[in-house]
C-alpha cells in the first residue's frame, strides 16, 4: 500500500493506473475510520482494478463553534486497517497541499443542499462540495464511494457531478450499523455509556416511523411527530437532549412532503450530550 504525500503524486499514480484502462475507487474520508469507513473501502476494492482512499480532515467544512480541532486523529490504526483490506493507495495530504495560501475559490453547493443540515450548518456543505471536487480532479478515478449514513451529503454528491459533468460514477453503500443499532460515527467515541445508551433512541425513531407507515399512516406531519416523540420520550435521562431536526422528505429532491406517496427518507439530527448524531431511514409507502 502506498501513502501519497503531495498532490502531484497522488494525480500521477491514478493517471498511471487510468492510462492501463484499470478502474480506481476513490474512498474519501476524515479518518478516525471505522467499520463503516472499512466497508466502504472493501466495496471499492471488490468492484475496482485498484482504491485509494484520503485521509484529510477538512477544514472548510466545520463551523468555527465545531469540533475541528477535537476531531479524532488516528492515522497509524487507519493505515492497518486499509492495508489489511487490500487498499492500494492513501492520499494523506497537508491542509497546505489542498488550500494553498491565498486560496479564495469554492463551490456553490446545489440547492438540495439548504434545507436540514443546511439550515442548522449553512457553510457545511460548501466546504464538502469544494474539497470533494478538489480531490475528484487530483484524484481523477472512474468511482467514488459514500456510506448513506450521511445521506444528504451523498445528495449533495451526486448533484454536483450531474451539474459539474463530473466523469465519475457515484457509489452509495449501506449505513453501518452496531449490533444494537446504532450507526457507526467517528463521533460515537466521545459518547459516554450513558449517552451511548441515549443515542440509540435515533433508530428507535427511525423504526417507530418505519412501523407507522407499515400500519398505514400516510400523513407526513404525523410520521414526524412520532420520531420526536420517541427522541424525547422519559426527557433527557432516557431520551437526547435536543433535535435539531426530525423530518419525513422526498428520497431525492429532500423537499417537505404532506403525504407519503412515493419512497420519502426521514432524517434525524439530534444532540446526546456535546455530541450531534446524525440517522436516517428510506421508507416506502
Amino acid at each position: 500500500m502506498q501513502i501519497l504525500r503531495t498532490t502531484k503524486q497522488a494525480t500521477e499514480l491514478v493517471w498511471q493506473w487510468r492510462r492501463r484502462d484499470a478502474s480506481v475507487g476513490l474512498v474519501p474520508t476524515m479518518g478516525a475510520l471505522h467499520e463503516g469507513h472499512l466497508s466502504l473501502a472493501r466495496t471499492s476494492v471488490g468492484q475496482c482494478d485498484h482504491t485509494v482512499t484520503t485521509i484529510f480532515v477538512n477544514p472548510t467544512q466545520f463551523a468555527p463553534h465545531e469540533d475541528l480541532s477535537r476531531y479524532p486523529r488516528t492515522i497509524d490504526a487507519d493505515l492497518e486497517g486499509l492495508r489489511r483490506e487490500g487498499v492500494s493507495a492513501v492520499f494523506v495530504p497537508e491542509s497546505d497541499d489542498i488550500y494553498p495560501p491565498g486560496f479564495s475559490t469554492s463551490v456553490q453547493p446545489p440547492s438540495v443542499a439548504q434545507s436540514l443540515e443546511g439550515e442548522f450548518r449553512p457553510t457545511h456543505f460548501q466546504g464538502v462540495a469544494t474539497v470533494v471536487l478538489k480531490l475528484f480532479h487530483i484524484l481523477p478515478t472512474t468511482h467514488a464511494f459514500f456510506g448513506q449514513k450521511d445521506y444528504q451529503q451523498l445528495c449533495v454528491i451526486r448533484a454536483m457531478v450531474r451539474d459539474l459533468n463530473v466523469p465519475i460514477e457515484i457509489v452509495a453503500c449501506p449505513t453501518v450499523r452496531e449490533t444494537d443499532g446504532l450507526a457507526m460515527s467517528s463521533r460515537n467515541r466521545y459518547l459516554n455509556a450513558e449517552q451511548r445508551i441515549r443515542a440509540l433512541r435515533l433508530f428507535a425513531a427511525l423504526d417507530a416511523a418505519e412501523h407507522a407507515v407499515h400500519d398505514g399512516q400516510r400523513d407526513a406531519a404525523t410520521i414526524e411527530r412520532i420520531m420526536q416523540a420517541t427522541l424525547l420520550a422519559d426527557g433527557p435521562e432516557q431520551g437526547v437532549d435536543s433535535i435539531d431536526y426530525a423530518k419525513l422528505v422526498d428520497a431525492q429532491t429532500l423537499q417537505p412532503i404532506r403525504q407519503l406517496d412515493d419512497r420519502a427518507v426521514a432524517l434525524i439530527a439530534a444532540k446526546v450530550g456535546a455530541t450531534r448524531l446524525i440517522d436516517n431511514r428510506l421508507i416506502d409507502p
